[in-house]
């Protein structure tokens, strides 16, 4: 009877398998579906969270051979495993038509610009899709902890890899400096860990969480080292596969691309002199946020060239029509401004709540002191240095009786009195290793 309810569940398995996915339900936390409602505007509102969090089952049921194989025949040199995490990202990327069409519609713009980048530092050319997963692909989007730009790099690690953030330019939003910047931390990070899928977590996280992953399970091999991973870089690396995945396949899952908001055609040139971006609008006869989101990085939309160190403008096409206006505004503009670079500082919005926290912990708190054999209200007080009626009153003593072990409150603020260790304790300072994370890195946990 057992054997018979052994083949019955393993028939059940294989059924399951060819039957596809339709019927799974996935709980989805994400909140990216909303981050569309502006797209590319420049102000975002709310936090960037494109890679959604999903129930993951121990045991995996739909497996569908058809995924495999199309996962198969478009992987190139970083590995495109199949399995339960990744078929549950395909659900998810697959079900937002929109999204993925606008994703279709802006890839038009921005791979060419990516693969670039990377071909310049010889990193795979797949890695052009984690900005999906990063930003929605979106030059102004800023998560909550300040990770900025489409490649959602923190202050330090844009600082790092080279890119410039002062009063006026955030070359983090900039898709042609911070794509190079991305690529040479993708070199670095694989020269490090001699794996795509453990460079691609160590984007997300830090190679320091990765190597300590590693240790942990004793492996080098992403699927098997997941489990000590962050949370996010959990679902980061298969969210990337499944994007790549819908990327790819668009017309098996009825996506269609929507028309980008970039005009494919455009005229790049270099300044030497602070421009307005609305005056080069108004010469062009179009919307001033349609030369922001081609020029993100220019934080007051002013574009601040000089002879020294001159600005690039990317612009739509110009046509005859508008060739004069153009010349006018790029060589002849008066933009009056006070002109004075000033470096920004770190915006690691981490940093404020360490502060905030830091404040916390200075409040004023209750010590206490354990009494020992042969010890008053008198000692104690003199040891504090404190009086005997605050012990008192502190600890609602009716007199000056005490047990040994008792416990008492000797101050309530430990900022005015400094409490002194017992000369015969040895004293030993403990320190915490901060190992190299994805906010120190790159980017954004």
């Amino acid at each position: 009877m057992k054997r018979n309810v052994l083949l019955l569940s393993f028939c059940v398995s294989v059924l399951t398998a060819f039957s596809g996915h339709g019927q799974q339900k996935i709980k989805s936390l994400d909140s990216a579906t909303h981050n569309f409602t502006g797209f590319l505007s420049p102000v975002l509102s709310g936090d960037t969270i494109p890679v959604p969090l999903v129930i993951e089952n121990p045991l995996f049921y739909n497996y569908n051979f058809t995924y495999k194989k199309r996962l198969d025949s478009i992987q190139k040199d970083i590995p495109l495993s199949y399995n339960e995490a990744v078929q549950k990202y395909i659900d998810v990327y697959s079900g937002r038509k929109d999204m993925m069409g606008k994703m279709l519609g802006l890839s038009e713009y921005y791979f060419p610009i990516f693969e670039n980048a990377l071909k310049a530092y010889d990193v795979p050319m797949e890695l052009k899709y984690l900005p999906i997963i990063e930003s929605s692909m979106n030059s102004h989007a800023i998560s909550r902890v300040g990770a900025t730009g489409l490649w959602q790099f923190m202050f330090s690690t844009a600082k790092g890899y080279g890119l410039n953030i002062d009063n006026f330019v955030d070359e983090r939003k900039d898709p042609i400096q911070a794509s190079y910047a991305a690529a040479a931390y993708f070199r670095d990070a694989y020269a490090e860990l001699g794996d795509w899928l453990l460079a691609i977590a160590a984007y997300n996280c830090g190679t320091g969480n990765v190597n300590r992953a590693i240790n942990k399970a004793h492996s080098r091999d992403f699927w098997e080292i997941r489990p000590f991973l962050p949370l996010e870089t959990r679902n980061y690396v298969p969210a990337f596969i499944a994007a790549i995945y819908v990327m790819n396949c668009p017309d098996k899952h009825q996506i269609k691309s929507q028309q980008s908001v970039f005009s494919l055609k455009t005229d790049t040139v270099q300044v030497n002199r602070f421009i307005s971006l609305a005056d080069i609008a108004n010469a062009l006869s179009i919307q001033e946020d349609e030369i922001y989101n081609l020029n993100p990085s220019y934080k007051k939309k002013i574009v601040n060239g000089s002879p020294e160190l001159p600005k690039r403008i990317i612009m739509p096409k110009v046509s005859l029509a508008n060739f004069a206006m153009i010349y006018e505004v790029l060589n002849n503009s008066n933009t009056v401004m006070e002109t004075r670079i000033v470096q920004a500082s770190n915006d690691d919005r981490r940093t404020f709540r360490k502060v905030k926290s830091v404040k916390h912990a200075e409040k004023p708190a209750i010590v206490y002191h354990k009494v020992g054999s042969g010890q008053n209200l008198s000692t104690i007080a003199a040891q504090y240095n404190v009086e005997v009626q605050d012990l008192k009153v502190w600890n609602k003593l009716k007199n000056n009786s005490l047990m040994p072990g008792q416990k008492l409150i000797v101050t309530k603020n430990t900022a005015a009195v400094e409490r002194p260790e017992p000369k015969e304790r040895n004293k030993y300072i403990s320190y915490k290793s901060k190992g190299n994370s994805r906010n120190q890195n790159t980017g954004k946990i």
